[in-house]
């Protein structure tokens, strides 16, 4: 998990900027405690507004934003800075899947500027008209993005989303322990695996019964009765030999020897392996040749969001090149932003784990909305849950 900081940018000078207060008065917050709404993303800015490049119109900031995230999923110091130049503090709230997220925004909770679902969520959420369309004068740094992260099957015309991070989910391996192994998911679906009692899976509906979908042969967003069956009971004559199903602290396990097998995202397995990010040395991360999932991580505007423009200045400031570089060494997982990568070490550009090579991408899948096939999804899950007394 990203703890502290992996490498310090000694390339970055930032400028600060006074934030002088608007001229006009601003009416009171909220009851609830919210700062008052700005004006949305297409406005004008104030004739009285300071303009920058990196905090848009300074008139128009609210004092906060709410931001919401997985956890560990942002460098602090961003905040910090944004905070220091632009005047906004962002408050962080964390969620643990995209079904938690989704939850929490049907459910009427908190009013957040910003939150940060998955691809797949994605579409869901455009599906049900939860997002709001960005506006892209403000959020320039678009253009900074690689072709493989815009205008993807879950956002076509790149109207709600920002790209943030995107990696994959394969399994971590404590080399240390485990000196022979094969990169294959029978390293942690083998019922009689010497290693019983020491292997974690996420704690994730579409990522773990995946995982089992894709070794038994099947596509990651099979949708036939028959398959996810089959797939239940792999999960369920697994279950015997899972020390945990974990999607926060399952790097923790591993590094601490608890686990030697994790199947884990990207970055939290690099940085697994990194003491200096309090990993531990001969810590792997493995894409199996069966294939794993590919994912990306976006920002996003829920509709109904009270600060709108502050939220998309926000956006905008943290796919500056130098500082989407930073966050990328903190957070451990692939960069969307092109630009950024002139910012970037060298050898984290190289790590095939976080940057797979053309043959390596070729098979890996992306997580699709299954439609009403979510029901069977759900029982599904539900059932092996409970079988496997989790």
């Amino acid at each position: 998990m990203k703890k502290n900081l992996i490498y310090i940018l000694l390339l970055m000078a930032l400028v600060l900027s006074a934030c002088s207060p608007a001229a006009t008065d601003e009416p009171a917050a909220p009851s609830g405690g919210d700062e008052p709404a700005a004006p949305s993303g297409g406005d004008e800015p104030a004739d009285d507004g300071e303009v920058s490049d990196r905090c848009g119109d300074k008139s128009k900031l609210a004092d906060k934003i709410y931001l919401y995230t997985w956890v560990e999923y942002i460098d602090p110091e961003v905040k910090d800075m944004f905070k220091e130049e632009c005047g906004v503090e962002v408050i962080e709230t964390n969620f643990d899947s995209n079904e938690t997220l989704l939850a929490t925004l049907q459910a009427g909770g908190a009013d957040y500027d910003i939150i940060v679902p998955s691809d797949y969520m994605v579409q869901i959420m455009i599906d049900e008209g939860m997002l709001m369309e960005l506006d892209f004068s403000i959020i320039t740094n678009i253009n900074n993005m690689e072709p493989l992260n815009v205008n993807q099957y879950f956002d076509p015309e790149q109207k709600y989303t920002v790209p943030w991070f995107w990696g994959t989910s394969g399994f971590a391996v404590d080399t240390n322990v485990v000196t022979e192994y094969t990169e294959s998911w029978s390293m942690v679906f083998d019922p009689n695996s010497p290693y019983c009692g020491q292997i974690s899976m996420l704690d994730d509906q579409r990522e773990t019964l995946g995982a089992a979908l894709m070794y038994l042969g099947y596509s990651l967003n099979d949708t036939d009765p028959a398959h996810l069956e089959e797939a239940k009971n792999l999960l369920i004559e697994q279950s015997k030999c899972v020390k945990a199903y974990d999607s926060q602290t399952n790097d923790d396990l591993i590094v601490s020897g608890e686990t030697v097998f994790a199947h884990i995202w990207t970055g939290d397995a690099i940085l697994a392996g990194l003491p200096d990010a309090g990993g531990r040395e001969g810590i792997a991360y493995v894409i199996p040749e069966e294939g794993c999932t590919i994912w990306q991580d976006n920002m996003a505007i829920p509709v109904g969001a009270p600060n709108p423009y502050t939220a998309m200045v926000f956006m905008n400031y943290a796919q500056i090149p130098e500082i989407a570089a930073q966050n990328a060494e903190w957070v451990g997982y692939g960069s969307p932003n092109a630009a950024a990568k002139e910012f970037i070490d060298p050898e984290i550009l190289a790590d095939e784990g976080i940057y797979p090579p053309p043959e390596v991408e070729a098979r890996l899948q992306w997580i699709e909305d299954v439609g009403p096939a979510l029901e069977l999804y759900d029982r599904i899950w539900t059932e092996f849950k409970a079988a496997a007394g989790s």
